[in-house]
């Protein structure tokens, strides 16, 4: 079973810039590919980011060029969110599955990640 933790979240100006972080463990099977969601009150869950174990990565239109997702081969993603806006205020979840069998991340589909971490909040405020 694969476990996940988050940190780095928290309260930022706008254009400001956050770097979250999650640790996996508990994965001996497989390499995984990794993402990042976010879900603000009222809202569905989105994807924002992911990446795949070959270097390949993935990202929402309203994130691509202000957020990088990067991916070490220990089971550990990061996402460097940069130009921060206030409708980037939400809780961030870090997902995960197994890369086998043709998976990937480049759907950023919540369907696709059977693992879930417990999320960390970002606000972004003046």
């Amino acid at each position: 079973e694969v476990q996940l933790v988050e940190s780095g979240g928290g309260l930022v100006q706008p254009g400001g810039s956050l770097r979250l972080s999650c640790a996996g463990s508990g994965n001996t099977f497989s390499k995984l590919y990794m993402g990042w969601f976010r879900q603000a009150p009222g809202k569905e869950r989105e994807g924002v980011a992911g990446a795949d174990p070959d270097g390949s990565t993935y990202y929402a239109d309203s994130v691509r060029g202000r957020f990088t997702i990067s991916l070490d081969n220990h089971g550990n993603t990061h996402l460097q969110m940069n130009d921060l806006r206030p409708d980037d205020t939400a809780m961030y979840y870090c997902a995960a599955d197994l890369w086998i069998l043709g998976r990937r991340a480049d759907d950023l589909s919540s369907r696709n990640f059977r693992y879930w971490g417990q999320g960390t909040q970002v606000a972004v405020s003046s």
